[in-house]
């Protein structure tokens, strides 16, 4: 792993949908990084992608990955395809010596995800689970507010996810569902700025949408979390807000509340007679997030270059969220509350 904090760091991209498109703008723009391959099932898609972004880099199929994996100018590679593909990309990448950023989750089951962290500790490499979340500047400071007192003891945190737009049902049918896809993200966010697992979760759901159901998922969720310490956590799931993509978290606790509300493009708001308006909330997660995005891609970078120790997600992190998606899973399917002492959190 190398420290030379000039030297720019070779890397492959491994799908370019939803994320992946993000995640390649990022790295064209990102002056340590350095991409040298993209490696993608659907070529045209490819192609109209990287003549979008003015991309000179080659191109190919996932049959020939090989040619990435055995290039030693590649030191890492970023995985944003199908979460059933992520196992063995992890697996081949660190094999290979090379750092390992994939979005979430690692696998969608806590052994897969297990024998992922065995491999990075045998082959000596970094691997990053991508929770971007993480590092958006407005939840890092309510973290950091709330750990030095600023609203006292917690007693509840409240999040909102609602998605916009609708996901694609070809996306759905892969993303692992709504608990390992959504619901992580604010489970691992809650969990992270109260620094302990939940005890116990309940779940109650419903597919409101044909489609969704046909999948044996759901499109709308209400996830409750208790602690040891006393605190209690809910997360309002959803796949379709109509208004927009629609993120919030709020703190409560003895001496007050920290907020994040949503964020608008702007912060001008026209009144007139008949009341007032003001910018629509940011459409995606491209937009809301875009920021959280770059600083997740420097971090990967800094630990490969080793500027930063290790991933800021750490093993632990990524069994916790696994864990916590099944006894979503399980609650749901049974309409129980879920104990949580058999799963390790």
């Amino acid at each position: 792993m190398s420290s030379e904090s000039g030297e720019r760091v070779g890397l492959a991209l491994f799908g370019i949908g939803r994320a992946g498109e993000v995640h390649l703008k990022n790295i064209l723009r990102e002056r340590k990084a350095d991409l040298k391959w993209i490696v993608e099932e659907n070529l045209s898609h490819a192609q109209e992608i990287i003549e979008k972004n003015l991309v000179d880099v080659p191109v190919i199929k996932p049959e020939d990955s090989d040619k990435v994996f055995s290039d030693p100018s590649v030191r890492g590679i970023i995985i944003c395809t199908p979460t059933n593909s992520h196992a063995d990309l992890v697996k081949k990448g660190l094999k290979s010596g090379k750092a390992v950023f994939c979005e979430k989750p690692i696998a969608n089951a806590v052994e897969i995800t297990e024998t992922c962290y065995a491999e990075a500790e045998k082959y000596g490499q970094p691997l990053f689970c991508a929770m971007n979340r993480r590092f958006d500047p407005s939840v890092r400071l309510m973290k950091q507010r709330m750990t030095r007192g600023d609203i006292g003891q917690v007693y509840s945190i409240k999040a909102c996810y609602r998605d916009c737009p609708c996901p694609p049902i070809q996306f759905l049918k892969t993303s692992g569902g709504i608990f390992h896809d959504c619901g992580v993200h604010f489970i691992d966010i809650i969990c992270w700025i109260l620094g302990e697992g939940p005890i116990s979760v309940y779940v109650q759901a419903h597919a409101f949408h044909n489609d969704i159901a046909g999948l044996g998922d759901v499109d709308q969720a209400l996830i409750v979390m208790k602690f040891p310490s006393g605190c209690t956590g809910s997360i309002d799931l959803s796949r379709l807000s109509v208004y927009g993509y629609d993120q919030r978290l709020e703190i409560f606790g003895s001496k007050g509340m920290l907020e994040q509300r949503n964020k608008v493009p702007t912060s001008v708001v026209h009144y007139s007679d008949i009341g007032a308006t003001h910018d629509p909330i940011e459409p995606t997660f491209r937009e809301r997030y875009r920021e959280s995005f770059e600083l997740e891609l420097v971090h990967f970078l800094n630990v490969q270059k080793g500027i930063e120790k290790e991933p800021s997600v750490k093993k632990e992190d990524a069994l916790r969220m696994c864990r916590i998606a099944d006894a979503c899973k399980e609650s749901y399917r049974t309409g129980q509350q879920i104990f949580l002492n058999n799963y390790q959190c």
